[in-house]
C-alpha cells in the first residue's frame, strides 16, 4: 500500500516517462546495447571483421539475451504460469530466471569460443551471467531491482573500459552514469521496489562483472 499510495502522488506524466524509461532499458537489453557498441562504435573491438560478421556478433547477443527469454516469459505467462509478464512477485521471477540462466550461459559459451571477441568483451558477457545467477540466489530473500542489476554490470564494464590507453570510454561512461541514475529514479517511481533494492542490484552487478575480470 505505501509503494502505490507513494506511486499516485507523481503526475502522470511522469509516471510515464518513468515506464517509457523501464521499458528502453530494461534489463534484457542492455547487453545487446553494451555489444553494439563494441561493434558499431568502437573502433578496435571488432576491427578485423567485415560488416557481415559484425552483425551476426550483434544478431546472436540479441537473440541469446533479449528474445529467447523475453519470449519464454511470454509463454509461461500465456499458460497461465505467471500472473503478468511485469514478474512483480519474487514467486513469479524463480522459473524466468532459470529460463535467463539458461540463455546467459549460452551467449557467453558462444563468446568465449570465437578466438576473435576482445577478451573484455567475453568477461563482460561472464559477468552479464554471473548477474543472472546472483539474482537468482538473492531472490530468495529480497526482490531485487533486475533493472538495476544490468545497469549496474554496464557501468562498470565502462568504468574499466574508459582507463583503456588505446580507446579511453568516459564520453561513453558519463552517458552509463546518466541512464543507469534515471533508470534506477524511473524504477523508484513506478515499481514496488524499496530503494535499498534498487542499491544493491547496483552493487551485484558491478561485483559480478569484477569477479568475471578476476576469474
Amino acid at each position: 500500500m505505501e509503494s502505490a499510495t507513494a506511486t499516485e502522488k507523481h503526475s502522470p506524466v511522469l509516471r510515464t516517462l518513468a515506464h517509457v524509461v523501464s521499458i528502453v532499458f530494461h534489463p534484457l537489453f542492455i547487453s545487446s546495447y553494451v555489444t553494439a557498441f563494441l561493434v558499431y562504435i568502437h573502433p578496435y573491438a571488432f576491427a578485423g571483421l567485415d560488416a557481415k560478421l559484425r552483425m551476426f556478433r550483434v544478431i546472436m547477443v540479441v537473440f541469446n539475451t533479449a528474445f529467447i527469454p523475453g519470449f519464454a516469459v511470454f509463454l509461461m505467462w500465456r499458460l497461465g504460469l505467471l500472473k503478468s509478464m511485469l514478474l512483480r512477485t519474487q514467486q513469479e521471477r524463480i522459473i524466468p530466471y532459470v529460463a535467463a540462466m539458461i540463455c546467459y550461459f549460452w551467449a557467453w559459451l558462444v563468446t568465449k569460443n570465437h578466438p576473435d571477441n576482445p577478451e573484455y568483451f567475453t568477461n563482460y558477457m561472464q559477468g552479464a551471467f554471473f548477474a543472472v545467477c546472483a539474482a537468482w540466489m538473492l531472490n530468495i530473500y529480497t526482490k531485487v531491482s533486475m533493472h538495476t542489476i544490468a545497469l549496474g554490470g554496464a557501468l562498470t564494464f565502462f568504468l574499466i573500459q574508459s582507463f583503456d590507453p588505446i580507446y579511453p570510454t568516459g564520453y561513453f561512461l558519463t552517458i552509463a552514469f546518466l541512464i543507469s541514475g534515471i533508470t534506477g529514479t524511473a524504477r523508484m517511481l513506478v515499481s514496488d521496489h524499496h530503494p535499498s533494492q534498487i542499491y544493491l542490484g547496483y552493487i551485484v552487478g558491478a561485483l559480478c562483472q569484477l569477479v568475471a575480470i578476476w576469474l
